[in-house]
């Protein structure tokens, strides 16, 4: 999965195309139950399963990018 990947996720899950990289999911106007949707997708695109907690500790698609690199 690459950064880019991510964010559009981001941009599906949010219905909002002015995402980047650096986009905060929850400052976006995300909310935990979209959260979800996210960790969903990750795991389905990646095979990456993640927690809450994950995503609260990096809610941009950037630091997430990161966060799943380093567990693959």
């Amino acid at each position: 999965m690459s950064v880019d990947e991510l964010t559009d996720i981001f941009r599906n899950v949010l219905e909002n195309n002015n995402i980047n990289s650096d986009s905060d999911f929850f400052l976006m106007g995300g909310d935990s139950l979209l959260a979800t949707r996210v960790l969903s997708a990750v795991a389905r695109t990646c095979g990456v399963e993640l927690d809450f907690d994950d995503f609260l500790d990096a809610p941009t698609p950037g630091a997430l990018y990161k966060k799943i690199a380093s567990l693959t």
